[in-house]
């Protein structure tokens, strides 16, 4: 068991950690295109980003319904997840080379790195009892600079070949695991749920309060995963073709990126404001820009870049709010299993999102169908308004 550390150090600690394990999440889409070309295989990131968010779905899921993150370690969760994880990314290095193999490994992938992300801020919620929305602004922040990063690559025109991507990613993943495994022992907040308890789950189901929480973060995760997923293209689009290439490869990983620095800024704030107000300030702010989309029938090129960088501010800055209000709705023993089954419920949301956008653009304008994503925060933030009135504190 690592010796005690200061909420400070575990902070850092878990952050840097939860940056370098879920760069596993993106790895086989910076592959990608190397693995197209070597299995004769077209449109391949579409699925391999779909069975990575399926595994996490899954993972999520099982871990949420056996209590894993309240019933055992934390930290030993985390870091033999990351094992796994990484074991899973290393299968394309072992086994001939087949887009079933791909598949199944990004699969196998999203289904542990449910033990890396949710349990990341299950550990940051052991170490903090007030101010967890600043924590888990920083925590959340570090997952979305991970993901602008593949862009910035691509900004460059870096070619790395995709064994050596996913050798170096799977050794972040381990030594991210190490980090927390060897690094940070259990929180002095956390408080053991020793028993499988298989109506917990139902049980969640009559709290108002969480329930309340999880409709504004999943009104929050029908937009977030396909603003990111279709960004490119809206750019394209906006600019009537004359924003491509490298230049939009920068455009995108700078609005993505805005939105880690929202979540910490947005994090700060919420230890003054509280986490509701900047949830709710972020979920109204990103509806808004969808609607202008839909709103203004062509947006003058100057305007493009400032409305699409405050849409990647919004977007993000509202999941580690409630993603506080979560953890804050239920007893401590039974935070871990909360935010997995919340996280679990919202990227399922977003794969239904995804290919709703997808289909929509067969026959839509990029700024129609994605403009309609205003919809999932209107109704996160109805939601949210109507289980208000129910909401209640609960005890550590």
């Amino acid at each position: 068991m690592p010796s005690p550390i200061s909420t400070r150090s575990a902070l850092i600690l878990i952050v840097i950690a939860q940056f370098l394990g879920t760069s596993l999440w993106f790895a086989g889409n910076a592959a990608a295109p190397e693995l197209e070309v070597l299995l004769g295989q077209q449109d391949l990131v579409p699925l391999i980003t779909t069975m990575v968010q399926l595994g996490f779905v899954v993972g999520t899921f099982g871990y949420a319904f056996f209590s894993i993150p309240d019933r055992y370690s934390p930290s030993d969760v985390f870091f033999f997840s990351t094992v796994l994880a990484a074991a899973s990314n290393l299968i394309l290095l072992l086994l001939p080379l087949e887009v079933s193999l791909v598949l199944g490994s990004r699969f196998l992938t999203g289904f542990f790195l449910a033990g890396i992300y949710p349990v990341g801020m299950k550990i940051a919620a052991d170490y903090v009892e007030k101010g967890l929305g600043s924590a888990l602004g920083f925590l959340v922040g570090a997952l979305v600079l991970g993901t602008a990063f593949p862009f910035l690559l691509k900004a460059f025109e870096l070619s790395v070949s995709w064994k050596l991507l996913l050798l170096v990613t799977s050794g972040l993943a381990i030594g991210s695991g190490a980090l927390v495994g060897f690094g940070i022992p259990d929180g002095p907040f956390r408080k053991i749920n020793p028993k499988l308890d298989l109506s917990l789950l139902p049980s969640f189901a009559k709290n108002k309060a969480l329930k309340g929480a999880a409709g504004g973060y999943f009104g929050h995760m029908w937009e977030l995963y396909t603003f990111w997923a279709f960004l490119p293209a809206l750019i394209f689009f906006l600019s009537e073709g004359k924003i491509e290439g490298t230049t939009q490869a920068v455009w995108t990983f700078v609005i993505i990126a805005a939105g880690g620095v929202s979540c910490a800024v947005g994090g700060l704030i919420s230890l003054k404001k509280g986490s509701e107000r900047v949830a709710l300030i972020s979920l109204l702010g990103s509806g808004i820009c969808g609607l202008v989309l839909l709103i203004y029938p062509q947006l003058p090129i100057g305007i493009i870049f400032p409305l699409l960088l405050i849409w990647g501010l919004f977007v993000t800055a509202d999941s580690p709010q409630f993603s506080t209000l979560v953890a804050q709705s239920v007893k401590p023993e039974h935070r871990g299993t909360a935010l997995t089954l919340v996280n679990c419920l919202g990227f399922g949301l977003t794969i239904a999102s995804i290919q709703v956008a997808r289909f929509l653009s067969g026959f839509l304008e990029a700024k129609i169908y994605l403009g309609l994503l205003a919809v999932g925060p209107l109704l996160g933030l109805a939601i949210y308004g109507y289980f208000r009135k129910f909401k209640q504190k609960i005890e550590p």
